[in-house]
């Protein structure tokens, strides 16, 4: 009797054992599971979310980078063109066109990117009022040059109210924006002609303020391709009253939307080059 309930309990026990380890192997399995997916729901995508924003995040870095290493140059107060460092170039010119995109600008830019030249088109108002001269402005900017204010239409800031100085620059600047989807960088006044009121503008707008060294192209006695030639290699105006030389490093030249202009370009990019000067990329400016 005694030996058939030792059996009895040796039985339930094994079969009590039995059942514990089944529940504890059937726990583990489920445990497992649990870990196996939760890593793959809860850890890929934020993962993903992660790289992503640090990508963004170096990429605007980088271009912070790329922007300081391009700045080189400065725009003095006399508007000339002045290295930043001592190891970088000074002896260039700063080519620039106003009055644009009139009748020859598309011409002057396709020269001047045939000899990998660079400059900057100041642009008026009324000549991108038609779809015409809206064109001619997004192909000029589509050919890599920077695009200046010349304000709306052409007035002497200094006979016109602080309204409308503030309307002429800034509506222009909204508008070259619709078009190429950049507000422009620098300013140049009608005729040089610049009021406080038109300076604080334009430092509102973040644009950098240039009048010019020299130019030639707007005196009669040279609108001759050759004397136009002539003048803009050598800085001298004899008949423009300057019997003197304004060229020097940094000089920053002013020329204009101009047939004869147009014509003497080539000859004045390789003349200023055959003495020792090269035309600065307007994207090494800095900006203030």
């Amino acid at each position: 009797m005694k030996q058939n309930v030792i059996t009895m309990l040796i039985v339930m026990l094994m079969l009590f054992l039995s059942a514990c380890n089944t529940e504890s192997t059937s726990q583990s399995v489920s445990l497992n599971e649990e870990v196996k997916e939760e890593p793959t729901s809860n850890e890929e995508e934020p993962n993903n979310k992660t790289d992503e924003a640090v990508r963004e995040e170096l990429g605007k870095e980088e271009d912070n980078q790329e922007e300081e290493v391009r700045a080189v140059y400065q725009v003095s107060d006399k508007s000339t063109v002045i290295p930043l460092a001592e190891d970088i170039d000074e002896n260039v010119v700063l080519l620039t066109f106003d009055d644009a995109p009139d009748r020859y600008s598309l011409d002057i830019a396709e020269t001047l990117r045939s000899l990998d030249a660079n400059a900057i088109f100041f642009v008026n108002g009324h000549f991108i009022s038609t779809p015409e001269g809206e064109d001619k402005l997004r192909k000029i900017h589509d050919m890599g040059f920077l695009i200046g204010n010349h304000t709306y239409n052409h007035p002497l800031l200094s006979t016109i109210s602080e309204e409308e100085q503030k309307e002429e620059i800034v509506s222009l600047n909204n508008r070259i924006e619709e078009i190429i989807g950049e507000r422009p960088k620098f300013f140049r006044a009608p005729n040089g002609v610049n009021t406080d009121y038109s300076k604080q503008v334009v430092q509102d707008e973040g644009m950098v303020l240039m009048n010019w060294t020299y130019g030639y192209d707007y005196f009669e006695p040279y609108m001759n391709k050759g004397k136009l030639t002539t003048a803009m290699i050598t800085g001298e105006g004899p008949e423009a009253d300057v019997p003197y030389s304004l060229l020097k490093p940094g000089a920053n030249l002013l020329m204009h939307d101009r047939e004869w202009t147009s014509a003497a370009l080539a000859d004045i990019i390789k003349g200023l080059r055959e003495s020792g000067y090269e035309m600065v990329d307007p994207n090494l400016i800095q900006i203030k």
